[in-house]
């Protein structure tokens, strides 16, 4: 799964997600993408679990590229730990999309891409949208 080697500090605030994404709105590399229609925390086991998806139906037919990466720990208190004694442990990473973020982009000619979006974005918790490269 997906995590950062290294990171400055080991743990976060949670932040906020007010308003659209600035960069990585548009497909750079393949012919399809995923756009991202809400904000929402994405953890790398749901980017990992999209990529198996998208790799499986692809096979050597295409190309992929993942435009997300989770650099943001999460932390958790024990269960059944009592209020206090400090900011718990980082138990996993988490991507943070805001609308209009490109999560992943296709390139391939051989597979059925609509089927292949619905299989995708049944594994992501948040809603998304099949976007076209536009051609300049």
């Amino acid at each position: 799964m997906l995590a950062p080697q290294r990171v400055k500090y080991r743990k976060q605030q949670k932040g906020r997600m007010k308003g659209n994404a600035n960069s990585g709105c548009e497909v750079s590399f393949g012919h399809y993408g995923i756009k991202a229609m809400e904000p929402g925390w994405i953890t790398s086991r749901q980017i990992e679990a999209s990529r198996v998806v998208m790799s499986r139906e692809i096979r050597k037919h295409g190309k992929m590229w993942i435009r997300i990466f989770p650099d943001k720990p999460i932390t958790q208190k024990p269960a059944e730990t009592r209020m206090g004694k400090g900011k718990g442990s980082p138990e996993y990473w988490v991507a943070v999309v805001k609308p209009g973020r490109i999560l992943f982009e296709i390139e391939s000619s051989e597979i059925d891409i609509k089927k292949l979006y619905k299989k995708v974005s049944h594994k992501l918790p948040i809603k998304t949208k099949l976007v076209i490269r536009k051609e300049h």
